[in-house]
């Protein structure tokens, strides 16, 4: 069964139902104090009519109002893989995906835009195919880090009340990459978070699911074996434990939003929701992941620390 691409779908593969309750109100807001696009996985090239998939997604989410009698983000964050596999293109291939990002944000978007990187932003790290050797300028995460405006590949900032974090999940393994952190990210975020003040509720957006049951989901039947099941170390952070005792400590974590699977996901474990995001490309523009549409999530958060949301398809269909 495909899901309506007129519907929005709250579906959500619910695990560890261990989450505590925040404190009780008189009567829970209505309104958001922000509403958040959250547009991941994007893919944009030359082909498969990718451009004008993501210029309509753009302009769908601005014409909220309009098609679908909602109010409309306050903020666009891209959560990763903007572009189509920089890790194995070379230079001219990494190029032109960047000016096709870049020229049609300009002209189908009116919002501000925040991103977080994705391991198919990453620039060169199969480096045969990618002719690289590691000494380019643009080398890595720096080209995606120079396109995004920063000098790192993580951030964060307040907005509406809340502290938004955009993680780096990528890490170099074997001329590819793992989901984890590194030490020197590690440190930036203790203290980012230890300088929060403790009525400020934080989000967090990643590439890579810090936590999630997808990957064992789709695991299929290579994953299986006698002795248990092997999962790859790039569908989700193998430094999850670390989270875990970092978010107990710090109670004011409230959501970890992610993509990079492709697939609708919501999982409440210890008083923090993981939600896992479906993609703009869907199947990398070739038709449905799994019957799950070309879409974006939009993510309210709340005065009171809730957070909620809903995936939205925006009518694409796969060029034929």
């Amino acid at each position: 069964m495909t899901l309506s691409r007129r519907t929005f779908l709250s579906t959500s593969l619910v695990a560890g139902t261990a989450c505590s309750a925040l404190p009780a109100a008189a009567a829970p807001a209505r309104t958001p104090r922000l509403r958040i696009a959250h547009l991941t996985d994007l893919h944009i090239q030359p082909e498969l009519d990718a451009v004008r998939g993501v210029a309509a997604c753009l302009e769908h989410l601005q014409s909220l109002q309009a098609k679908l009698g909602l109010d409309g983000p306050d903020l666009v964050i891209t959560g990763g893989d903007t572009i189509m596999d920089a890790m194995a293109a070379d230079m001219a291939r990494t190029k032109l995906q960047w000016e096709l990002w870049r020229k049609t944000k300009a002209d189908h978007c009116g919002l501000e835009v925040q991103s977080v990187i994705g391991n198919h932003d990453i620039w060169g790290w199969t480096r045969a195919p990618a002719r690289t050797n590691g000494d380019e300028p643009l080398y890595g995460k720096r080209w995606a880090c120079e396109e995004f405006g920063r000098e790192t590949p993580y951030k964060s900032f307040d907005r509406g009340g809340w502290h938004i974090v955009l993680l780096d999940s990528v890490f170099p393994f074997e001329q590819s990459y793992i989901g984890r952190i590194d030490e020197r990210q590690w440190d930036w975020l203790e203290r980012d978070l230890a300088a929060v003040p403790a009525e400020m509720h934080v989000v967090i957006f990643s590439h890579i699911p810090i936590l999630s049951a997808l990957p064992i989901a789709v695991a299929g039947p290579a994953a299986q074996g006698a002795a248990g099941m092997t999962l790859p170390g790039g569908r989700l952070h193998i430094d999850a434990d670390r989270f875990l005792k970092l978010f107990a400590a710090r109670r004011n974590v409230r959501a970890c939003v992610s993509g990079h699977m492709h697939l609708v996901e919501q999982l409440d474990y210890s008083g923090v929701r993981y939600l896992c995001n479906g993609a703009v490309s869907a199947g990398w523009w070739r038709g449905l992941n799994r019957d799950t549409d070309f879409g974006y999530a939009l993510v309210d958060l709340y005065e009171d620390g809730r957070v909620e949301r809903q995936y939205v398809p925006y009518g694409w269909t796969a060029a034929s």
